[in-house]
């Protein structure tokens, strides 16, 4: 039950109901939560401004309710039920902070259920049950925004759906995971191999002590999901992301990117082409000057490749307590504006309305073209042209091959970028290449992207 002196939530003073303070209930007080609280505190009065009035947390279903009653005080109703939360008749959205997938998609469902309008930055709720929650919702005529889900402090979701909205978008590329391109940019940065770096991530809370969703690339992958869908017009399908994450990225690869002009970035990419679209998720190499290149430890970068605008480049912080409430605060004052705006008006859930949504092709990952970035290790210098003629002979277009020259007690690297030819190509190509007599260990590859507008 409730612990609240006074549970109907009656706003005072007998204002018109076009005047009365929008009621929060919130579902979860743990970092977002108790960032969306303060900056709401903080800034009361500037975002009535903007909403055109008050914004109020009024509810919040809390673990621990000692530690709720010290950060949100004695006015806000406590509860441990989250139910009692999503379907309570004082409250008008609710904010689902919580995480996880299973029990949240629950109380979304119920809130939605009840008439109110969710705000959520559970970018694994919705990419896993998108398509179910978008679907009540339009059902019940309310709104499910979740610019926090995504990129927390970049507007990106915005930007696609209202900035953008002229475009056919061709492209989205993105570092979207804070805690990897941290790890990344440790490891270039500082030289370290990859544990020291991760260790490094979760000693300054950029890491999970369990850090599996960021470094194996499901987090990244979860957030391409949203954004291919609001730049292509199609559903949420997160299984259809092809992902990889950076746990076999070699600082040794680090290394010799570096000395080949290029950084390694964990990209997520969406990408319309010929055989259908793109979405992958995995360590690719970066020119050393291209301004994705500079987004180093834990900000975000994205870009958007559109026919009108040409390209354009989002950058802002990929976590954190306020940033994230920053994005979810804006999705309350969006819903707050919404008063006697019938659902067919407002702004599609994922930019496109339901009857215009078709579901893409997706290209194979052995259809994919793209340039490759190739590490050979041979057992001496004469080995150098067997790789070429081998290259060759399999239909890869050789760009540039040069040494690494290792200690003495390593083998010697050729290092070669490609042009451009299919994955399965290469994946054929790397085959032949580790059967030859003078490769002298593990072959490995990753993708080039120039992400040329």
């Amino acid at each position: 039950m409730f612990r609240d002196p006074d549970p109907c939530f009656d706003s005072p003073g007998g204002h018109p109901v076009a005047l009365r303070p929008l009621r929060v209930g919130m579902i979860g007080i743990g970092t977002v939560g108790a960032g969306t609280l303060r900056v709401l505190v903080r800034n009361q009065a500037l975002i009535a401004a903007r909403a055109g009035r008050r914004i109020e947390v009024v509810a919040v279903a809390a673990r621990n309710l000692a530690r709720a009653a010290s950060i949100v005080g004695d006015a806000v109703a406590l509860t441990y039920d989250p139910m009692q939360v999503a379907t309570h008749p004082g409250v008008d959205v609710v904010v689902e902070v919580a995480g996880g997938t299973g029990p949240a998609r629950n109380w979304v469902l119920a809130a939605i259920a009840a008439g109110k309008h969710v705000v959520t930055a559970n970018k694994a709720l919705l990419a896993e049950h998108g398509g179910e929650i978008f679907a009540a919702a339009r059902q019940h005529g309310v709104a499910v925004a979740y610019e926090g889900a995504v990129a927390v402090s970049i507007p990106i979701i915005k930007a696609l759906r209202e900035g953008l909205t002229a475009n056919r978008i061709e492209w989205v590329a993105g570092i979207i995971n804070g805690t990897s391109n941290f790890i990344l940019s440790q490891m270039e940065g500082e030289g370290l191999d990859f544990a020291t770096a991760l260790a490094q991530a979760q000693a300054r809370g950029y890491a999970e002590a369990d850090p599996a969703f960021d470094i194996e690339g499901t987090d990244a992958a979860h957030k391409l999901a949203l954004l291919a869908a609001n730049a292509f017009g199609m559903p949420v399908n997160f299984a259809d992301v092809q992902v990889q994450g950076i746990t076999t990225l070699q600082r040794l690869d680090v290394a010799c990117a570096k000395q080949l002009g290029y950084r390694i970035k964990l990209l997520a990419v969406a990408r319309r082409r010929e055989g259908g679209v793109e979405l992958s998720v995995q360590p690719a190499l970066l020119p050393a000057t291209h301004l994705m290149a500079q987004v180093n430890g834990s900000m975000n970068g994205i870009l958007v490749q559109g026919d009108a605008s040409g390209l354009t480049m989002y950058y802002g912080a990929g976590a954190g307590a306020e940033q994230t409430a920053s994005a979810v605060i804006a999705d309350l004052v969006d819903v707050a504006r919404l008063d006697g705006t019938p659902a067919t008006q407002r702004v599609p859930h994922l930019g496109f309305h339901p009857h215009a949504l078709r579901a893409l092709q997706v290209a194979p990952r052995a259809a994919v073209r793209t340039r490759h970035y190739l590490r050979v290790p041979v057992h001496n210098d004469r080995c150098m042209a067997a790789v070429g003629r081998l290259l060759a002979e399999q239909g890869i277009a050789v760009e540039q091959m040069e040494w690494k020259v290792g200690s003495a007690d390593e083998a010697r690297q050729v290092l070669v970028l490609t042009g451009e030819s299919p994955q399965g190509t290469m994946d054929l190509a790397l085959d032949a290449l580790q059967a030859l007599p003078e490769v002298a260990g593990p072959c490995v590859q990753w993708r080039v992207e120039p992400l040329a507008g």
